[in-house]
């Protein structure tokens, strides 16, 4: 093993493949997955992925079934509109503390990264979507300059992703207003307050299609 592979200790790498496993529609919610099986997948020792495990049921993304098992909890109507309300109220305003801080360079990044979001659009590539929507979302947050409340953020986003990756499984997301499109020309126009409303309506959008999802006993 060479020193730049040393940089990034395994349990770390174990966890972060283990988040984005969540994250990105990966494991479906309620279902249940064996401890030796995320072994396996992870390509990772039982020790680093006892202790991702343990770091994510802590965050609320996964819980214990038994039997040496854990899954990804299914979303409820309270737990929704817990996230619902802390996701509207942290990632707008990151999103105008952003604005200020936006270069031309990071524009081209984003932009770059909603032609991404819509080619799994039009693939109906659902994990695909779901890490190219991330990336879009948390590139522009980390502009903000504010690390508390990006970290809250990305909290939110592990116990909101999973019923996302049902909701565009089922529903598919092409017919949606590119609320992306808004955000993105209010960057170029150095507006805030507007890039700030075209993500709350971004956000309120996905929460809207969870809500309905809910209703019907979709997930």
């Amino acid at each position: 093993m060479d020193g730049d592979s040393r940089k990034i200790p395994t349990h770390e790498v174990t966890y972060a493949r283990l988040r984005d496993m969540i994250l990105f529609g990966h494991l479906a919610p309620g279902a249940a997955v064996t401890i030796q099986g995320l072994v396996v997948d992870l390509g990772a020792g039982m020790t680093p992925v006892r202790e991702a495990i343990r770091r994510l049921t802590a965050e609320g993304a996964l819980e214990p079934q038994g039997n040496r098992r854990v899954s990804v909890p299914r979303m409820s109507a309270g737990m929704l509109e817990q996230v619902a309300f802390a996701r509207l109220t942290i990632e707008p305003k990151l999103s105008e503390m952003a604005a200020k801080n936006l270069t031309p360079d990071l524009i081209v990044l984003l932009q770059s990264l909603d032609n991404q979001v819509d080619q799994a659009i039009r693939a109906g590539d659902v994990p695909g979507y779901l890490q190219a929507n991330h990336a879009f979302h948390f590139c522009l947050y980390e502009a903000s300059a504010a690390p508390v409340l990006v970290d809250m953020a990305r909290s939110m986003w592990l116990r909101f992703g999973p019923s996302l990756r049902v909701v565009c499984a089922r529903f598919g997301r092409v017919s949606l207003p590119d609320r992306h499109l808004e955000a993105l020309a209010a960057m170029r126009a150095g507006d805030g307050p507007a890039l700030r409303a075209a993500i709350e309506r971004d956000i309120a959008q996905g929460i809207e299609q969870v809500q309905a999802a809910l209703a019907q006993g979709e997930i």
